[in-house]
């Protein structure tokens, strides 16, 4: 029986008829290789943030439930539209919507997590040798309503239905070549990285590296399911994600991360009682809001109140200040101070475990630049600062050049690692 490969495209992979037709070909090129395919689509182009602008200038604040079946529509038009275009390459191609795909979430609308992937009706349509595309991004709730999984959720899409049908590899195609070791639009002399483990991509997408999905890769590592993140532009190997196991080198420092799209909240006066901070950040989470970093400034003395901050992602920071609004009365906190200009950058790298001396130096180079450290949270192979929006960029750049990260952006092994297939 021929191997299955799952490829997932991004929006920016079929914005425009060209670039669809371009997939198409890459879809049915593996096909004639004998491969059994599946390919994951996002929305083309800017077309979620279309629907989302469509559904503000009717309501300022949404159904959810209604949001969701609004912005499923973006990943239906790709893959209805590649079908066409894979049909007349002379190709079989059907379509399906993430729900006959059999992709069961939980109940959250707009952030939900994939529950199982009941594939027999993705099965049938290979053993009829069709190539089936799959809508990304989306599934049907145990209440059998219409749920999206949040941006980038087509890369878990195709991560999970790769799982499911035990695939050789997921592809992941996207508009940069694969994973590099900081952002090449701050840093040009980025190198690309053609292997990382499970657990360094966990954190560098954790901390702000976009090519990949937090949540696709955390299912990827629990389901064994490999990773190829690479172009949709170019024919050539890219970034593959695997186990630790299967890595043979540890450098000490294989990226510097960022992102821009953090916000602190700080909430003045909490109580020194137990159970507080449970209360608080057990409300935030039923609000379904991600809390990355937490400090807490102890008490004056006995009787003190105390002082708790902590970043959200930005786009969750209003539902997480109405979230505490309706709490901070209950329990005496006495204000909240929000602050929506907070950026992060962090150092990814396996070899961290056994090297003393990398905080030191990750902070002598953030002084040196005359940058203030808000706040600071680790891992054994990453190290987090919470730092000003604005030094971002200056940030990334003193630490790659720190830590000797700099290549020429086109680097490869002298023999490529290469999945199954390749």
């Amino acid at each position: 029986m021929p191997g299955t490969i799952v490829m997932k495209f991004g929006g920016t992979s079929v914005a425009d008829a060209e670039r669809l037709r371009n997939a198409a070909r890459r879809i049915v090129q593996k096909r004639e290789q004998g491969q059994r395919v599946v390919a994951v689509l996002s929305a083309r182009g800017k077309t979620t943030d279309e629907l989302i602008a469509m559904a503000e200038e009717v309501s300022p604040a949404p159904a959810p439930r209604e949001l969701d079946m609004l912005l499923s529509a973006g990943e239906r038009i790709s893959c209805a539209l590649c079908a066409m275009a894979i049909n007349d390459l002379g190709h079989r191609a059907i379509s399906m919507t993430g729900s006959q795909a059999g992709i069961v979430t939980d109940t959250s609308h707009t952030k939900a997590r994939i529950l199982d992937v009941r594939a027999d009706r993705i099965r049938s349509a290979l053993e009829e040798d069709s190539i089936v595309l799959v809508a990304g991004f989306q599934g049907v709730s145990t209440a059998r309503d219409v749920t999206t999984l949040g941006r980038g959720g087509s890369d878990t899409t195709a991560v999970a239905v790769a799982a499911a049908l035990e695939a050789e590899v997921c592809e992941i195609y996207t508009d940069v070549a694969g994973v590099y070791s900081a952002d090449p639009r701050i840093v040009p002399q980025a190198r690309l990285l053609p292997v990382l483990s499970f657990e360094e991509m966990l954190e560098m997408a954790a901390s702000g590296a976009g090519v990949l999905q937090l949540r696709s890769v955390e299912y990827a590592r629990n389901h064994g399911v490999r990773i190829h993140c690479r172009s949709s532009f170019e024919d050539r190997p890219g970034t593959v994600v695997v186990s630790e196991i299967e890595t043979m080198e540890h450098p000490l420092i294989t990226a510097v991360t960022h992102s821009t799209g953090e916000a602190r909240v700080t909430l003045l006066g909490v109580p020194d009682k137990p159970g507080v901070a449970a209360r608080i950040f057990g409300a935030l989470a039923d609000a379904d809001v991600n809390v990355d970093m937490i400090i807490q400034s102890e008490p004056a003395g006995e009787g003190s109140s105390a002082e708790v901050s902590f970043t959200v992602p930005r786009d969750d920071l209003r539902v997480s200040r109405q979230t505490l609004e309706g709490l901070a009365p209950e329990l005496g906190i006495s204000s909240i101070v929000t602050d929506e200009e907070m950026g992060k950058v962090s150092i990814v790298g396996a070899g961290m475990r056994s090297h003393p001396g990398v905080a030191a130096k990750v902070f002598t180079v953030l002084g040196d630049e005359e940058i203030n450290i808000e706040m600071i949270s680790t891992s054994p192979i990453k190290i987090s600062c919470v730092i000003g929006g604005e030094h971002v960029p200056r940030a990334v750049r003193a630490l790659h050049s720190a830590f000797e990260l700099s290549g020429d952006g086109t680097e490869q092994p002298e023999e490529p690692f290469r999945p199954p297939g390749q």
